[in-house]
């Protein structure tokens, strides 16, 4: 009989997804292990040493459990994952969507944008399943654009286009990031100092007198924010143009 039980339990855990099995009532815990707990610890890896840091035997040694207690909760690390970043998105404060649809959206990407660069990992989770939080997103994305006209279809592709223009953006960030910290530089100015030989030559050939022009006068090459924003504002400036709204 309990062999038939571990067998059912098996079964179950591999066709229902871990969010169906963490919102069933469960017998009091025999450990301190919860599966907040678990998320925080595999995103603080995460945060200091990178994605490929996040192991179940490492998250284990962290949570001073043995190596199967995790597996109570999750099948394995694609779960973790999940956990992860259902863990990080539920750091954003969704706006309300009382402002209009243009404010939530701005604000929206804003606040993703900061999560993102909080935790630069989720850029690469993109074999994540969908989770609970993660969908909160673009459902208070679209409940800002219903009542707009726009058919479903319209809806979601609005929402996609931000986003989109969110995590370019951020992957731009953060591949910047990377570069300084293989070369050593400690900055952006340290950077460009670095690449000076190089960049000198590439200008003196004469094929690139828009990209020198800008070398030479522009002034908030190191505004990240700003360029974030003026390039954000431009994509809802079309999209409004796009649908008359």
């Amino acid at each position: 009989m309990a062999s038939q039980e571990r067998q059912a339990e098996t079964e179950d855990r591999d066709h229902v997804s871990v969010w169906e099995r963490l919102e069933r009532p469960t017998p009091a815990p025999r450990t301190t292990l919860t599966p907040q707990r678990i998320a925080r610890t595999a995103v603080g890896i995460a945060d200091a040493e990178g994605l490929d840091a996040v192991t179940m035997r490492r998250l284990a040694t962290e949570l001073g459990v043995a190596p199967m207690a995790a597996y109570r909760y999750v099948t394995g690390k694609d779960e973790l994952l999940e956990l992860m970043v259902d863990f990080v998105y539920g750091e954003l404060d969704l706006p309300d969507g009382t402002d209009g649809w243009r404010t939530t959206m701005r604000s929206l990407a804003l606040r993703i944008r900061e999560v993102l660069l909080r935790h630069s990992w989720v850029t690469r989770a993109t074999w994540c399943a969908p989770t609970p939080h993660q969908l909160a997103v673009p459902e208070a994305a679209l409940t800002a654009l219903d009542g707009l006209g726009l058919d479903a279809d319209t809806a979601m592709a609005v929402y996609s286009t931000v986003t989109a223009y969110v995590h370019g953006a951020v992957d731009s960030e953060i591949g910047l990031t990377q570069l300084l910290r293989v070369r050593g530089w400690s900055s952006r100015e340290e950077a460009r100092t670095g690449l000076a030989s190089q960049m000198t030559w590439l200008m003196s050939t004469g094929r690139f007198p828009m990209y020198a022009r800008y070398i030479g006068e522009a002034e908030r090459k190191d505004d990240l924010q700003w360029q974030f924003e003026t390039g954000l504002d431009c994509v809802l400036d079309g999209i409004a143009a796009r649908l008359a709204v």
